[in-house]
């Protein structure tokens, strides 16, 4: 039969058993502790990889923004460069162009060369037109020339062929100011026939301008060389 225990051994007993449970909870503490530092670790390294991927995101975001900018920046560079480089092209060849304008008036200065220009000018006009009674217009100064070259210019004219026509010289280029503006005033003549209902511009100003229609092409491919902008390129007449 146990007995029954005196003071001192149930203060001991309680100490015993304190002394376990403390020792109890101090371990669960530090289990909670250890799960606690795991999970934070754990979240703490999702958080850290989630932002570096969000991070990483945005720069690849703005480096593709920065190199679109770019890449906008430089095409409009380079389409405002070529635009400049075919303007100053553009600008040259019309200078070009002005320039043989200024001349024009100088291929009268050579009598014999112009007056045989003046005569070809004529038979071509003739040619083009095959009309019985043609009214050539020249400036005051070709007057006198033209009409030593019309009886020469009706014999080719015939020998070609076969039919007559009349020429009537009249002073006109030069005169009247709108014949000058239109037709221009460095010499040449102006043919009309059918009381006027036809008009073929023979002057040089208007020989200038069709052949810088036909020949500015080409032109710009001599100076300029082809452009490298254009799929299809038509091949050379030549």
């Amino acid at each position: 039969m146990s007995r029954a225990m005196d003071d001192e051994e149930v203060i001991t007993e309680l100490k015993k058993m304190v002394a376990f449970i403390r020792q109890e909870a101090v371990e669960k503490a530090r289990e909670i502790q250890v799960k606690a530092d795991e999970e934070f670790a754990i979240e703490k390294a999702r958080i850290v990889r989630q932002e570096s991927m969000n991070l990483d995101a945005q720069f690849e975001k703005k480096k593709k923004q920065v190199e679109v900018s770019q890449k906008i920046a430089k095409s409009n560079q380079s389409n405002k460069a070529r635009l400049e480089i075919l303007k100053t092209r553009e600008e040259n060849l019309q200078n070009l162009f002005s320039d043989v304008q200024e001349k024009l008036s100088e291929l009268s200065k050579d009598a014999n060369s112009y007056k045989q220009l003046l005569e070809n000018l004529l038979l071509e006009g003739l040619f083009n037109l095959h009309e019985p009674t043609v009214e050539c217009i020249v400036h005051s100064t070709d007057v006198q020339t033209v009409q030593g070259v019309v009886d020469a210019a009706l014999k080719r004219y015939k020998e070609v062929t076969g039919r007559e026509t009349k020429v009537e010289v009249k002073e006109g280029l030069g005169k009247d100011a709108y014949v000058q503006e239109t037709y221009g005033s460095a010499g040449g003549l102006l043919l009309k026939a059918q009381n006027g209902k036809i008009t073929l511009d023979n002057t040089l100003e208007q020989r200038l301008r069709l052949l810088e229609e036909q020949i500015l092409p080409e032109l710009r491919f001599d100076l300029l060389g082809p452009n490298e902008h254009r799929k299809y390129v038509l091949a050379s007449t030549n």
